[in-house]
């Protein structure tokens, strides 16, 4: 047996234990990843870095407003990227693959590479990271936990949630330096 699948019934094992790691795997899986984004943007509108000067809010708010952007363009292109690979790449999810897993919860068919949910939170994750490390390290650490919830919940393989990663962590680095050359030439 790979790796990819050795791994992947690993993680499935912590599936249908009890009702209560069923229900905080599905969380983790899905509801969990919103309230992070919730507060992902709470953060960057609020955080100062203890320093706010109120003789130049506006400044200050524009400079808000382009984390912001930056953070979830990076986030959002690499969901809609994910997406369109789906539609070119064969990839089933393990529930169709193997007849004794069942998924915690009904998620797709043949679209499993790469994740969705991986290429977003990498993103998020390395967007954060490279403006603010200690979020984007906790940010990091979130983007594993949906993962592993995911691979956990039958719906996702490893590979689809690394691959997913590495997508994302790319489209964040490949927008902060486009951003950062396109500042460079209005200067």
């Amino acid at each position: 047996m790979n790796m990819n699948i050795s791994l992947f019934f690993n993680l499935y094992s912590l599936a249908h234990k009890s009702n209560f790691t069923d229900w905080l795997i599905t969380f983790a899986a899905n509801e969990f990843g919103y309230i992070m984004i919730f507060l992902a943007v709470v953060f960057l509108l609020y955080h100062t870095d203890g320093v706010f000067d109120y003789r130049r809010p506006f400044l200050q708010w524009k400079n808000k407003f382009k984390e912001i952007f930056f953070v979830f363009f990076s986030s959002a292109f690499g969901y809609i990227l994910a997406s369109i690979l789906k539609h070119f790449i064969f990839s089933p999810r393990p529930f169709l693959l193997f007849e004794q897993v069942k998924p915690l919860f009904l998620h797709g068919g043949v679209d499993s590479f790469p994740s969705g949910h991986a290429v977003f939170f990498g993103a998020l994750a390395m967007s954060l990271f490279l403006i603010h490390k200690r979020i984007g390290i906790f940010y990091f650490i979130i983007a594993l936990v949906i993962g592993s919830a995911r691979v956990a919940s039958g719906v996702h393989f490893p590979f689809d949630i690394i691959a997913g990663y590495i997508i994302g962590i790319a489209i964040a680095v490949i927008f902060s330096v486009i951003l950062r050359k396109t500042k460079k030439a209005t200067s």
